[in-house]
Order: C-alpha cells, then structure tokens, then sequence
C-alpha cells in the first residue's frame, strides 16, 4: 500500500517510523509522499526519512495513495479527511480528529459514500495491559466495573502555547480536555463502555490562553459504573493514571505518554486471590504506541473490513469532550445523545462560551 503523510510536524516521525516497520510484520507498505504548506520541510523530511516524493498539494498524490495519514494541526483534518474518502483514499488521522461533533459527522458522512474507511489515532488502546483487562472483563472473570478514575496531569508551560495554533478553540478545539486527556478517557470509554451522563467544571487559572488549562468531570455509564475525569496542563509531576475498580480486583495504570505490561498493578480483592493468576504479562507484546495500532489497523485495510476504532468510537469519545464543555459552561448535568445539530456545542466544543474573557491578542509594539 502507498501511504501518503501530510503535515511533517514532529507527531509525523513516530508515523513514518511505524509505516517502515510495518513490512517486518508482514504487511506491505511503504512511504510514498510527504507534504507540507512548508515545501522546504517536506523535503527535509522526505531525506530524513526516504520518501521519494515530496511537496504541498494533496490533490496532486491523491491518485498514488491508498491511505492518507493526517498529521496537520486539528483545524485542518476535516477538509484533507474528507477529500481522500472521496478519492477512496483510506484516512488515519491525529486526535482529536476534528474540532466538533458537526465536523466528524461529515467525516461519517463522507465515508460512507466511499469505498475507503477513517480511522483516529488512539494508540493506547492497542497495548497488551489494556486488551487484556477488556478480555477479562468480556468474560466476566473480574465481575462487574464499578468505580473508575482518569487522570492526565499534564504540564506545559507557557512557552508551549506561543505556537499560535494552541490555546484556541478555532484552530485546537479546546485545552486539555480535547488534546491532551482525549487518549486516557478514550481508554475509560474502550474500557468501561458507553457513557450516560456528566457532570463537568472547567478553568483557566494559569496560562494565557482563551480555552481551559484545567477541567474535571464525573462520568455515569450505562453498565452503572461512576467515574472522575481530571485533565489538566498545570501539574509539574507529569503522570497519566487510570484506576478500575470491579468486584474481584483493582486494576491500575501509571505511565505518561505510553505504556507496557510493567506499568500495570494487579490487585485482587480480599475474597478473591484466585483470579491473580489471570493477570499475565506478554513479554512479546509490542508496546501501546502507532505501530500496535497500525498493524490491525493496515491489515483491516487490505482485507476490506472495518478499521479496529471506526468512525463511531471516534465520535463517541468526542461526544464526551463536548458533553464536559457543555456541562461545565452551562452549570448542567449532561446526557449522552442530547448535543445534536442546532445545539451550539455541536458546531463547536466551545458551545455558548465559558465564563471568561478571550485573550486578547497583543497590539504590535509603534514604529
């Protein structure tokens, strides 16, 4: 398959790693094209990384690509996403996959007019640990999930948002909720199931920026399970922690930007020492990371089937996103399936506004 990398920001070198490592798992790809609005860095990166064609217009390689991958800032996803699905190019894109639940139902829309598929980048999901507490669960070895808690503690100080793209809802869609958090609570909602309603407060108590730098949520499911979500920018002791509580164990996760089995703790509850020994580690398992995700994900592509994450979980953890945005600046509990079209926080994660002012931008200096 010729694969096509557009935007050669730094996320595109984990991308193109994981495509030259894909024939050494027995599926066939290679780099084709790298493109840029930058041409002097598509060429760049077309050396470093031995692609043979470079440039800055997607519709010219269109024709010589199977799957396209999105690297471009968030603003710019939908348009590229949309264009390959009707050139019946397949689209793996970064999170967050678009700015709004309006803009992934057009993504929903386009693929299915198409013969190609979409899928987001959750890598996360594709680590040994988690798919087997899934499989576990699936078998109801553990019991029922009951309590669960998410936690992104981030810090990016504010040199991190001098990138003009970054703090603003136009252009990044939202603060840590939409693209820092989104990887750990896709894995609550990979691990927990659908989710019913939320409760959210969100702030911006440190940086310059118009969205949020810190928001905080408490999840019901629809299997009965409670949750909290905290994603915050602030936290200068940076861990990525997720705990699951079920009747038979408690299940935790400690990393920051990917995990493997020794970053997993497996307790089992008091009265229940016999299922310690269904929690193994797989010393051959490849680490959460693109290319976990991307060998399922290729070999979907090739047998015609449907990606491992589809269009629909991609929008289901949106929903999410935008239900603690919605909850937070409304002061209201939210359910899942309320924010449809002609509800503000459809169009935008921003909905009606939060509470504070925007940032203004700052006047240049006189002659």
């Amino acid at each position: 398959m010729r694969v096509t990398i557009l935007g050669t920001g730094a996320i595109a070198g984990t991308h193109a790693e994981a495509i030259a490592a894909l024939p050494q798992h027995g599926v066939d790809a290679v780099l084709a094209h790298a493109l840029d609005i930058d041409p002097a860095r598509a060429e760049a990166f077309a050396q470093q990384y031995g692609v043979a064609g470079h440039g800055t217009d997607l519709a010219d390689v269109l024709a010589d690509t199977d799957v396209l991958h999105v690297c471009t800032p968030p603003g710019a996803h939908v348009d590229a996403a949309v264009a390959a699905l009707e050139a019946g190019v397949h689209v793996v894109v970064e999170k967050p996959a678009t700015l709004s639940l309006a803009e992934i139902d057009r993504i929903a829309a386009a693929e299915a007019a198409s013969t190609a598929t979409f899928t987001q980048v959750v890598q996360h999901r594709f680590g040994h640990g988690l798919r087997q507490l899934r499989r576990l669960l699936d078998d109801g070895a553990l019991g029922r999930p009951l309590v669960a808690t998410c936690d992104t503690m981030w810090f990016r100080a504010p040199e991190y948002f001098e990138v003009p793209w970054r703090g603003r809802w136009d252009t990044e869609g939202g603060g840590p909720t939409m693209g820092h958090g989104i990887h750990q609570f896709d894995l609550l909602l990979a691990v927990l199931g659908p989710w019913s309603e939320v409760t959210a407060m969100a702030g911006r108590l440190a940086r310059h920026v118009d969205t949020e730098d810190v928001s905080m949520a408490i999840v019901r499911f629809a299997n009965g399970a409670m949750a909290t979500i905290t994603n915050s920018l602030l936290s200068p002791r940076e861990t990525s922690d997720l705990r699951f509580d079920t009747e038979a164990a408690t299940i935790e996760l400690s990393h920051l930007y990917g995990y493997d089995d020794a970053d997993w703790t497996f307790t089992p509850a008091k009265d229940r020492a016999d299922v310690g020994a269904l929690w193994q580690p797989d010393p051959a398992a490849l680490p959460s990371g693109h290319l976990a995700q991307l060998l399922p994900t290729y070999r979907a592509f090739v047998a015609g089937e449907a990606p491992p994450v589809t269009v629909a979980d991609v929008r289901g953890t949106l929903e999410l996103v935008a239900a603690i945005y919605r909850s937070a600046f409304t002061g209201a509990v939210v359910r899942a399936g309320e924010i449809g079209p002609g509800d503000p926080f459809h169009e935008s994660m921003r909905g009606i506004g939060p509470a504070w002012a925007p940032v203004k931008a700052t006047a240049p200096a006189p002659a």
